[in-house]
């Protein structure tokens, strides 16, 4: 193999292969961006390149054929390539970014419909909620399927189904991932094709969680843990704690409603959430280096790409 990539005219050959390219109407050369259209037989005989376009005008296109062995050590001369990818690099975390504030804002929006009803005109909450989104430019069809997922279907009135799926991902760390659907078949390929890329599994991994119900309160000065203590145990509670100015309450899992509207009508507290979550028992929680939580968490910012992805817990800490 060649120590430096081959340049090649259109009609170029190699390993006898043709690179001529299909013309667009009036002439125009295909995008410099596109790869090249090869047969079975072609890519067989080319398994030991990468061919792709390199540069494009109205008369020639150029293309060169890299050794895959080498391609990770060439450094381009042209001086738009390093600056194209850093400006990839860039859009790539910005599309992350906002890839995850719409998953917090569909959270919001599922919350909100669930908690007070579909209806923006009877649930302030909601209303405030669709208006970020679409503050924040989220599409219609998403705000509306996010507000009838809440109510458990889909916006043309099909029941979703909840499927939880148990799985193990890399360096020990146990995950539950919840999901809600209208085809469970469609949901647990898709989850089980991410887990299984990332070189996980799926299998048993509730024995490592406690199931247990769950509620936010957005904390008032005047009600505070002192204050809703008594309460909180006589409807029912297991814990209750201070969390960056929430009032978090632990109840039994069946008890999770009944408490919340209890204590709401109690103190006029506002519920932020009330669910039923899987907490990690603390003797099986996995300590992570950096390097390994950058690992783990690139899987599931993966998993809650899912559209049809609820909740997710894991069993891991950071150092």
């Amino acid at each position: 193999m060649p120590d430096h990539p081959l340049i090649l005219r259109n009609g170029g050959l190699v390993n006898g292969i043709s690179l001529a390219v299909p013309q667009k109407r009036h002439g125009e050369p295909q995008s410099a961006n596109q790869k090249l259209q090869l047969t079975a037989k072609q890519k067989r005989s080319l398994r030991e390149w990468t061919i792709f376009c390199l540069q494009s005008d109205r008369k020639t296109q150029q293309y060169f054929a890299w050794d895959r062995g080498r391609f990770r050590g060439y450094s381009s001369p042209h001086g738009g390539h390093n600056r194209w990818s850093k400006i990839k690099h860039d859009k790539a975390k910005a599309d992350a970014r906002t890839s995850k504030a719409r998953t917090l804002m569909s959270h919001e929006l599922m919350t909100a419909s669930r908690l007070g009803g579909p209806d923006p005109a009877l649930n302030p909450r909601l209303a405030a909620a669709i208006a970020n989104a679409k503050k924040s430019q989220m599409v219609k069809l998403a705000i509306e399927y996010a507000i009838a997922k809440g109510q458990g279907k889909t916006p043309g009135g099909q029941a979703l189904e909840p499927v939880t799926i148990e799985a193990m991902l890399p360096h020990g760390v146990a995950t539950m991932i919840e999901c809600l659907t209208d085809n469970k078949a469609r949901t647990l390929s898709d989850i089980r094709m991410i887990v299984n890329r990332a070189g996980g599994t799926i299998t048993p991994t509730a024995f490592l969680f406690e199931k247990k119900g769950r509620i936010s309160f957005q904390e008032q000065d005047k009600i505070g843990v002192d204050e809703a203590l008594e309460e909180a145990i006589d409807a029912g509670a297991l814990d209750i704690s201070s969390e960056d100015g929430k009032l978090v309450v632990e109840t039994p899992p069946t008890d999770v409603m009944e408490v919340a509207q209890r204590l709401q009508d109690r103190f006029g507290l506002r519920i932020e959430k009330a669910e039923v979550v899987y907490d990690p028992n603390e003797d099986a929680l996995v300590t992570l280096t950096e390097e390994q939580e950058e690992e783990v968490g690139k899987v599931l910012d993966t998993l809650e790409e899912d559209p049809a992805l609820q909740n997710l817990y894991v069993n891991a800490t950071s150092q």
